[in-house]
């Protein structure tokens, strides 16, 4: 499979570091954010890697190139307007292929091996589920027996966090029109149709949405 990186947020939370910085170049342990990535996904044989980009794009790219520094072959999707998750996933469709693929939050730290990630036959897409954050109460979705399920209201406590780690079909996007939109709601209405499978990870993940979670990233990378 190929996978996809994304990188085009603004880091809003993250500011000021990300004035002049984009987030996944920001560096945890020694190295930028990104690589983290880079190298989880070329360990686990996933080589040919799509990244977009739109805020300070320019820096990543000249940080990463083609990637062959990291092992890897770097196609971008460069954005020139904001266009969410879902927007600049379907922008990127043509590099990424008809083929299933990995998809990864580029503002995540986690140790997550990504070896064993598949798509299960007719189905639309696999996410890695974990437990909430202390940030977020609630969850995203449910589990039960690898099927995803959208929770009832009065069960989303007991729901997940999507990790943003997924395996998609490209057909997820299917007579969708380009412009900006979010992914989730395309994952609640296949959760919905029965077409998301998934699996629980209780290894280290963070968010890194703010410099409190950078620094916990941090400790953890560093082996604390």
């Amino acid at each position: 499979m190929k996978a996809m990186i994304l990188a085009a947020g603004k880091g809003e939370r993250m500011r000021p570091l990300t004035l002049h910085t984009p987030k996944p170049l920001i560096p945890v342990a020694g190295k930028p954010l990104i690589h983290w990535h880079v190298q989880a996904l070329a360990r686990a044989g996933l080589t040919e890697l799509v990244i977009n980009h739109a805020w300070l794009g320019d820096q990543l790219v000249a940080a990463l190139g083609d990637g062959g520094a990291l092992g890897v072959q770097i196609i971008w999707s460069a954005e020139g307007e904001p266009l969410e998750t879902g927007g600049g996933i379907q922008r990127a469709l043509p590099l990424l292929g008809d083929r299933p693929f990995v998809l990864v939050n580029g503002d995540i730290w986690t140790n997550y091996s990504f070896g064993g990630l598949t798509l299960p036959a007719g189905q639309l897409a696999h996410l890695v589920l974990v437990d909430n954050p202390a940030h977020k109460s609630t969850g995203d979705f449910a589990l039960q027996g690898g099927r995803v399920t959208n929770p009832q209201e009065h069960d989303a406590t007991r729901a997940l966090t999507y990790s943003g780690i997924a395996v998609i079909s490209p057909e997820l996007f299917a007579g969708l029109s380009a412009g900006a939109f979010a992914l989730a709601p395309l994952l609640r209405a296949a959760a919905d149709r029965g077409l998301v499978t998934g699996e629980h990870f209780a290894g280290h993940w963070l968010d890194v949405g703010t410099p409190e979670r950078l620094a916990e990233a941090e400790r953890l990378a560093r082996g604390g």
